[in-house]
């Protein structure tokens, strides 16, 4: 725990966004932990709403995000399905902290969320054509593609194969970009408990989260579909497809996968 003079100071710290870094480098996890900053709200085109304050507050965030999984935290934060646990997927002792939180499976897989197309090939073999990673990413889908060297030994150690995630969602591209490596994602919930579009959903797991990213509702908490995630769609066989998970965007993936690229449907695994 944090004595009284440096939890002040670190109070004092949050409003330069540097509270949540210091906190998990330093590994005090106790007072600090669960510090939430909100995004201010972007218009409906995605820019941000206004002048110089709100962009500094912005790249604040970012970098309150970023400093905080290179410190070895776990971090919530919004994406463009549901709200997100991640980690940097290089990290051993991160990718082990994020697995005990949620409860997960250890024979469940995370995916990787990346910040742009061009970073695929650094960690995986793509045997797809670029145009189709283009059509579908950024985007609601996670493509599960052949995993190249680069990427840790201990993500996903029982599987060739890794899922591809890039929100479409500004906040986590740029936190991805500014960590200038893979980042473990998974959602914000306990494994027995449904996805969460609000941040107080999963508030029972902030006490242990170096930073919650509170980027205000995502979709419509009343509609069942918005809490499907992400469409995983298999691309590691050539010429083929294979739905894993139906998710919010399944009509649109696959006839984009079948009338622009003529790919064909293998059954899922029963």
């Amino acid at each position: 725990m944090l004595c009284g003079a440096r939890l002040r100071a670190a109070m004092l710290a949050l409003e330069g966004g540097a509270a949540a870094a210091a906190a998990a480098a330093a590994g005090e996890r106790g007072a600090c932990a669960g510090r939430v900053t909100r995004l201010a709200p972007r218009g409906p085109d995605g820019s941000a709403g206004g002048e110089s304050e709100a962009s500094s507050s912005e790249a604040a965030a970012v970098g309150a995000a970023a400093a905080a999984l290179r410190a070895g935290g776990l971090v919530a934060l919004p994406t463009d399905t549901v709200y997100g646990l991640a980690c940097l997927a290089q990290d051993p002792r991160a990718l082990a902290g994020l697995y005990r939180l949620k409860g997960r499976d250890g024979s469940k897989p995370l995916a990787v969320c990346l910040p742009d197309v061009p970073h695929v090939y650094r960690y995986c073999k793509v045997r797809v054509p670029e145009q189709l990673l283009r059509d579908l990413l950024p985007g609601p889908v996670t493509l599960v593609l052949e995993r190249a060297e680069a990427l840790h030994k201990e993500l996903n150690p029982f599987t060739p194969l890794v899922g591809i995630r890039i929100p479409s969602h500004w906040f986590i591209k740029e936190v991805a970009k500014a960590c200038a490596g893979p980042l473990a994602l998974t959602s914000a919930n306990l494994s027995d408990r449904a996805s969460s579009l609000v941040v107080t959903e999963f508030q029972e797991l902030w006490p242990h989260l170096a930073l919650i990213v509170d980027g205000g509702p995502i979709g419509d908490a009343q509609s069942p579909v918005c809490r499907l995630g992400s469409t995983v769609v298999d691309l590691s066989v050539p010429g083929k497809f294979k739905v894993i998970r139906p998710g919010c965007a399944l009509s649109q993936t696959v006839e984009i996968l079948v009338s622009k690229y003529g790919l064909t449907s293998d059954p899922p695994s029963s």
